[in-house]
């Protein structure tokens, strides 16, 4: 059977394809290749990795989102969202000739069997929490970086800037370069902060100090086992709470927002507390 998308060809162009009642794996393939045709979408054709980047991005952070809300209808549809975006970046390089969707399923097998050596190789995993030890030594041996600092070159720059931090922290800890407990995390999250102090007053060096504040509290988040970026996630819920309690406290008064002064919106703050 034929289908037409009306988006894409404005009802003039119809190309082939196969009406069922379930579609698999291949089927994704075969729709994103006819949509990238030159009988399919022009916007689809178009698109660039760097044009569709941001949709990658998004589509990931949605999913994210549904695991959070633990949403599984949602989580379902989000993950066909990340997939297709998969498929679709894949597409562009089997055009350009360079990889195909099935190199990609290739090399994450080939990798998974190289990084599980506990399981299809004999070898032995003492428990869960002993095997994130092993991948990294093996990806690290995969990829060449005989040095710690070429492995935190590898960490991705497009990563969140506290996970980044979180991530490169980490690495430096596994080569011995860490505090003995959360105590000189702590004392050195105080250092960072008066730093930042004397640099506003001085009025140079703000972002750099400013830096090294978030970085010294990733640091004191990874001793307490807090995700950074899930207690920053947090803290903003709790703003947007406490903002909306100060908003009504305004109301209560018949009073708009703008018009209390800073100490009558501080103190329906602190009543939100």
């Amino acid at each position: 059977m034929k289908i037409t998308n009306s988006y894409c060809n404005k009802g003039e162009t119809m190309v082939n394809f196969t009406r069922k009642l379930r579609y698999g794996y291949e089927d994704l393939l075969e729709i994103i290749r006819l949509l990238r045709s030159p009988e399919g979408c022009p916007w689809d054709r178009v698109q660039t990795h760097s044009s569709i980047r941001r949709g990658l991005l998004e589509e990931s952070y949605e999913a994210a989102e549904a695991i959070d809300l633990d949403n599984a209808a949602m989580l379902q549809e989000e993950l066909g969202d990340v997939l297709m975006q998969v498929v679709f970046h894949a597409d562009i390089e089997r055009q350009r000739g360079r990889f195909t969707m099935e190199d990609v399923v290739d090399g994450v097998v080939k990798k998974l069997l190289y990084r599980h050596p506990h399981v299809f190789a004999g070898a032995a995993a003492e428990s869960a929490e002993s095997v994130p030890a092993g991948w990294e030594q093996l990806k690290r041996a995969e990829k060449g970086q005989k040095t710690t600092a070429e492995a935190m070159d590898s960490v991705a720059r497009s990563l969140p800037g506290l996970w980044r931090a979180e991530k490169l922290q980490k690495k430096a800890a596994d080569a011995g370069f860490e505090f003995a407990d959360i105590s000189g995390a702590l004392l050195k999250l105080e250092e960072e902060v008066r730093e930042l102090r004397q640099a506003v007053e001085e009025g140079s060096n703000i972002s750099e100090e400013l830096g090294d504040v978030l970085f010294a509290a990733v640091k004191v988040g990874r001793f307490a086992e807090a995700d950074p970026e899930e207690a920053l996630a947090g803290t903003c819920e709790k703003f947007i709470r406490r903002f909306r309690a100060v908003e009504e406290g305004a109301q209560t008064q018949g009073k708009e927002i703008g018009d209390l002064t800073l100490t009558e919106m501080t103190d329906l703050w602190n009543r939100a507390k």
